[in-house]
């Protein structure tokens, strides 16, 4: 079992050309004993965004707080504090901080995905 306040893993911080403003933290992988899924949270400072890509592998995301827009589906969808969403594999998006907090997303992988 493990039982920790999130803030107290260490993040992984992306600043650069296709992400900027984002800190991602594995809370539940591997190193866990977690043999199925991977969650982790991403924290999108405000003008924030993380790459657009696409992956074969769905995972489910969970706005824990802030609002921004979710691009899927060929167009940008609003996203808030208590939004879900679910991505199928190979779907293209993008997550973008449109609001004046940090954007919290929690999202879960499979565990063949990389976990940051």
């Amino acid at each position: 079992m493990k039982i920790m306040p999130y803030s107290e893993i260490k993040a992984t911080h992306v600043d650069n050309d296709v992400a900027r403003g984002v800190a991602g933290r594995v809370l539940v992988g591997k190193s866990d004993g977690a043999d199925n899924f991977c969650m982790r949270i991403f924290e999108i400072a405000p003008g924030g965004y993380t790459p657009r890509h696409t992956h074969n592998w769905e995972h489910e995301m969970f706005i824990h707080a802030g609002a921004g827009e979710i691009y899927g589906q060929g167009r940008w969808h609003s996203v808030a504090t208590g939004s879900v969403i679910f991505m199928p594999a190979n779907e293209e998006h993008q997550i973008k901080n449109t609001g004046t907090d940090l954007l919290k997303v929690v999202c879960i992988v499979p565990s063949q995905a990389p976990e940051l």
